[in-house]
């Protein structure tokens, strides 16, 4: 099937409506970006799919969701779609145009104690966010799929198809109430290893206790083969119970700081090199003519350097 007008070129009026709904995530939204009807737009994106043989769009109960091809494509026209309205200087809309609110992701703690209250000053600004918390795996996969408009992720993502930029070094402690830190010889720990915490209950993000095996592996050279006490996938629940004296585990030290400062959790090491882990900003190109999302980007980048 042919994907091109009879004389050769795709249509630039139908690209430019494809990114506006792309970038809005809303036939509706998309339509109020380019001065359109919705009847127009839709008919204007059924005639694009029909030129290039696949489809664009799936409808979702609010709103469109970009196909895996549809942000492909985005990627490759937005320079070049963008660069010939600033040469021709499209006119804006007579009135405003409300910004479609910025699509956030990331994990649920690091959204909560440090991403959110960053924002806050934003939406005295206008700027609209919906929030989505999820694992950083799952959320790269909806990233490329056009769910999220920008994640926070703690696995950089792989390949091309999406701009990452290192956002905040996560340093983890290992940490438990003063009650059961006195019950432990940290000398012996310190000399010793992990021979010092056996029989101790240990409380975890997930069964496979991936936070303490990185910490067991950086810090004591050992792998640890311990089964979890507890298993609780919040780690801000996990700081209250280790608070509550129930076991020990290993946090990102931003998560339990008002908890050491106030001595309800202690540290049981303070090694020289104790181990980081990465939160990356990622976003999908394509997506520089949306004021808010850029505006998001760049406050969340600004405030990175002060985590």
């Amino acid at each position: 099937m042919s994907n091109r007008d009879s004389d050769g070129i795709l249509d630039l009026n139908q690209l430019r409506t494809f990114l506006a709904v792309h970038r809005a995530g809303s036939v509706t939204a998309g339509a109020r970006l380019v001065g359109l009807s919705q009847p127009t737009v839709t008919t204007q994106l059924q005639a694009l799919e029909k030129r290039l043989g696949y489809r664009l769009f799936e409808r979702l109960p609010r709103g469109v969701v970009s196909t895996a091809a549809a942000v492909e494509l985005a990627a490759r026209v937005a320079g070049p779609v963008d660069a010939l309205d600033g040469i021709a200087g499209r006119a804006a809309p007579a009135e405003p145009v409300p910004q479609p609110p910025v699509r956030l992701a990331g994990p649920a703690e690091l959204l909560a104690a440090q991403a959110l209250p960053a924002l806050a000053p934003l939406i005295a600004r206008g700027v609209r966010l919906t929030v989505t918390a999820g694992l950083s795996d799952d959320l790269l996969t909806g990233l490329r799929a056009g769910h999220y408009d920008l994640i926070v992720s703690t696995v950089r993502p792989r390949g091309r198809a999406l701009v990452a930029e290192p956002l905040v070094d996560e340093e983890f402690v290992l940490v438990a109430a003063p009650e059961l830190a006195e019950r432990i010889d940290t000398a012996r720990l310190r000399a010793e290893g992990p021979a010092a915490l056996t029989g101790l209950p240990l409380i975890s993000y997930s069964a496979d206790l991936p936070i303490l095996r990185r910490y067991w592996r950086h810090v004591f050279g050992v792998r640890l083969t311990a089964e979890p006490s507890m298993v609780v996938a919040d780690l801000r629940a996990i700081t209250a119970t280790v608070a509550a004296g129930a076991g020990i585990s290993v946090l990102p030290r931003y998560l339990c700081a008002a908890e050491l400062a106030a001595g309800t959790v202690v540290p049981l090491l303070e090694p020289d090199d104790p181990p980081i882990n990465t939160g990356f900003l990622v976003r999908r190109p394509g997506t520089a003519s949306r004021p808010h999302i850029d505006l998001v980007y760049d406050h969340l980048r600004a405030a990175g350097r002060t985590w």
